[in-house]
This record gives structure tokens, sequence and C-alpha cells, in this order.
């Protein structure tokens, strides 16, 4: 269903909330000075309304294993609107070669009908990481950086976010290369001291995966990439706000050196997105779901069942910052470091991805490009 507008929301503008209506037209947002026909706009009254979710970091969910099946990233993202997610970019961790090839393959396939969240591009999570800090990563699957490595890896053919170790040898030369192709460069699964880590930024990453998790950790005397992260706000620091993977007082001490605009909430989620306990495939592991989060079988962490829409809600309890700039870090932080246009925010000229929330930051409605994607039951007598 094609949408014109949104009427008496809190929307999302400047990092306040204001009350206003939108006009939405071919896909993009006119601007809040006309106000739309109500015959094709959304009644939002006491409602809020922001620019939809981006998820950096999302390697399945709704039972679907990306690199089990890398082809099923069309069917996640068909579903990932129920969260609140208008973009998001699929994850694949360190693999085997024909798994990374079955998904730019699988990217290139989009379905003539596809109804979803955009896929915003490829996320390789590895295979350049430091063993020391793998985490869930198969030491066999890890490589030295290398030239022909990284051949393919381009723009065309789906790549858009690459996770490596900036320490090891080779490491800067091919976050240069990567960047110099359009591709962001992210550090995760390191053992960087400061000093390399800042040769890292300098040589472009401009992220990092999963703050605190799967690196060198902070010390007084011995900062690490955690201290270079959390004392340079040019860098975003990606976080996994489920109470598990961050203590809540880490994630509120991240919070307050960091802010809304270094801060990017994402998932990490796996299969299990959403369930509370079962057993699901990570690739060729098994991985189970307690109250513990989701473990391998020797019980590292081993990605999330999170959901953009709990991390938003987390994010506010752990913190307790003002809603406005949750969602910021869900939405246009995300969106800024990889350079999405979606990154304006709801204003003049940028693309109508929209998530409308109730007060409790349940996800009522979820419109991409100025579509319809998602309607709560709970919201159905808000249609035109």
């Amino acid at each position: 269903m094609e949408i014109s507008g949104v009427i008496g929301g809190s929307v999302l503008t400047e990092g306040d909330l204001v009350e206003k209506s939108l006009s939405f037209s071919a896909g993009l947002v006119d601007g809040p000075s006309e106000r739309p026909s109500f015959g094709q706009s959304i009644d939002a009254t006491g409602l809020i309304v922001a620019p939809g979710f981006v998820d950096l970091q999302i390697n399945g969910g709704f039972g679907i294993d990306l690199l089990s099946k890398p082809e099923g990233m069309w069917r996640l993202g068909a579903m990932l609107p129920q969260h609140g997610v208008t973009s998001f970019f699929p994850t694949f961790i360190s693999s085997p070669q024909d798994r990374i090839e079955a998904a730019f393959a699988a990217f290139a396939q989009r379905p003539t009908d596809y109804s979803g969240a955009h896929l915003a591009g490829l996320h390789l999570e590895g295979p350049m990481l430091n063993p020391a800090r793998r985490g869930a990563h198969s030491e066999q699957h890890l490589m030295a950086p290398s030239i022909p490595l990284v051949q393919s890896w381009t723009r065309d053919s789906g790549v858009a976010l690459v996770t490596l170790a900036p320490e090891l040898e080779g490491a800067l030369d091919i976050i240069r290369r990567l960047t110099g192709r359009g591709i962001a460069v992210s550090a995760g699964h390191t053992e960087a001291t400061s000093e390399q880590a800042q040769a890292g930024f300098e040589a472009g990453v401009t992220m990092v995966t999963h703050l605190f998790n799967a690196m060198a950790p902070f010390a007084h005397r011995e900062p690490n990439i955690t201290g270079a992260v959390l004392a340079n706000n040019e860098i975003v620091g990606g976080l996994i706000v489920d109470g598990i993977h961050v203590d809540p007082v880490a994630v509120a001490a991240a919070w307050q050196a960091k802010g809304p605009h270094s801060i990017a909430l994402v998932t990490d989620a796996v299969a299990a997105m959403g369930a509370d306990e079962a057993e699901f495939n990570l690739g060729s592991a098994t991985v189970t779901v307690d109250k513990t989060g989701v473990r391998n079988s020797d019980g590292t962490l081993a990605g999330s069942n999170l959901t953009m829409e709990q991390a938003v809600k987390n994010l506010v309890e752990f913190t307790g910052c003002f809603l406005g700039d949750a969602l910021t870090s869900a939405s246009l932080t995300p969106s800024r470091v990889m350079n999405l246009a979606t990154q304006a925010g709801l204003t003049e000229g940028a693309p109508a991805d929209v998530v409308i929330l109730n007060p409790q930051l349940d996800v009522m409605m979820t419109i991409g490009s100025g579509q319809l994607l998602y309607v709560s039951p709970d919201a159905e007598t808000r249609l035109p």
C-alpha cells in the first residue's frame, strides 16, 4: 500500500520530537509544510514517528541462517519491518570462499516481487581477524590480509562493509584499498593497541564491530582499541544492547563517553532472533538459546536473539537517555556511517523510510520508500 503521509505524530526532527505531519511523494518525504490528504495517510496521533531502523550487523533471524542459506536474505528482509527495520546489511562471518560467493549471487538475485527492508549491501565480518579474539569464528576459516583475497570485493558485487583486525600485517593497505572502492571498514575481533587502532583510523576505519566484545579491553595504562574508540567520537561504536553481550553499566559508560551520534545500535542477530529457548544453526555449528544468550557448544557467545525494537527499549532503560537520542542511534547514526540517503532523517527529499511506535516503543507500523511494509494488529484502525 502506498502511503501519502503521516498525520499528527511526534516526529524525530533534529534530535527532538516535534508534533507535525509529513507528506510523501514518489517514495520521498515532501516535507512538513503540506498536510497530507487523510484518505492516503496514516493517523499517528499519540504515536512516535522516527526514521526507519538500520541494522549494520545481522546474521539471520526468524529461523533463517544466512551462512547456510544466503538466499534467505530476501525472506529475512521481508520480515524485518515488523521490528522497525527499513535497511539492513546481511552479515557473513568467516567461512569457506564458496559461502561468500553464494552470498554475492544471492544478493544479486533480488526477487521481482520483493517487498521489505532495503538490502543496503553485504557485511563481511572476517576472515581477516585476529585468532586471539576470534570468538565464535572458526579458526580454520581465518585468513591473513591479502590483495587476492579482496580482489572481488566491490560495491558492485554487493560488499558494503568489512570487519577486520587492523593490527594484522598488511591490514592497513587493505583498509585503504577497500575504502578507495567505497566500502566501509570496521575494526573488530582485534587485539589492537591504542596506537594500532589509531593507525587503522588514519587508514580509513570509521567504526568498530560490537564495541567491547572480541577486542582487547580497556585498562588505565593499556587503553587498547577499546579506549581509543571511547576517546574518539569520530569513530562509531556498534553496540549490542541486549544486557548480555555488554553489561548495562558498561552500556551506560559507553553512552556517556560517546552519545547518540557515535553509538550505532546493532543486533548481531542469528536465526534465533526473537526466540527465548531453542537450538539453531550458525553455519555448520549448532547454537543454543536460553536466558544466558545465544552460545555455541563451548559456551562462547555466538550472536544474539535481539531485535532492533528491543535494543532501543534496552538503551533507554540502561542509560535513562532521551528517547530521541536512542532512536538516532538506531537509525541516523548507522545510516550516516554507511553514507545512506536516510542519514538526512525525515527531511524534504529524503527516503520515506519510517517506523511508527507507541509510547511503550512497540512497533505499530513500518514504511519503506513510501510503501506500507508492516502494520501491527493494534494499529490497523489507523490505516487509510
